[in-house]
């Protein structure tokens, strides 16, 4: 609980009183590897925060190929905000890469944080700006960059992560073939 308290407090200010009511208001949740927190074709009706492991939010091309679009690990939110906020069906995955353990807001919780705690939707904005620049910074350099350096830039923004999730996940990530991705780690070690 404390990991979640903190991490809140980075992006606002939080009494003993609101404290207690975000508290009580989350519920752990343990997700074996493969687990989805959230699929496609369903509205997203909860917000999770991780405290051990690592999800990817994935997707599958009109090719039917299976593209991982992004990675969150300890210490972050999760949740397919868009879908959230708009209540409508999402078109990704939110699934657990390793073994997982996360407190989790169901949909009527979180919006009860929000009508109660005066500077939540703040918060919570601040939250997402963080998020949405994490996330360009991760995939902007992506675009342009051969593969090696590509890796290289992936090894740098998700330290965390490259030791615990598989090649398979990575190479989709950066958008290489697995055996490419291989030829790669080969070269540079």
């Amino acid at each position: 609980m404390k990991q979640l308290i903190d991490f809140l407090l980075q992006f606002g200010n939080l009494n003993d009183q609101q404290i207690e009511l975000i508290t009580g208001k989350t519920a752990e949740l343990e997700l074996k590897k493969d687990d989805y927190f959230s699929e496609a074709g369903k509205i997203p009706n909860r917000v999770g925060f991780i405290l051990q492991g690592v999800l990817r939010v994935c997707y599958y091309s009109n090719k039917g190929e299976e593209i991982t679009k992004y990675f969150g690990d300890e210490n972050h939110l999760i949740v397919d905000w868009h879908h959230f906020e708009a209540k409508i069906a999402a078109s990704e995955y939110v699934q657990a890469v390793t073994d997982c353990k996360l407190l989790v807001f169901s949909r009527k919780d979180w919006e009860e944080l929000s009508n109660t705690i005066i500077g939540w939707d703040g918060i919570v904005n601040k939250i997402i700006q963080k998020t949405l620049l994490e996330k360009l910074d991760r995939r902007s350099p992506l675009v342009s960059e051969d593969a090696t350096t590509r890796y290289l830039i992936f090894l740098e923004k998700f330290p965390t992560i490259t030791n615990r999730v598989p090649l398979s996940y990575i190479a989709s990530y950066l958008g290489v073939t697995q055996q490419s991705l291989s030829r790669i780690r080969k070269n540079i070690r």
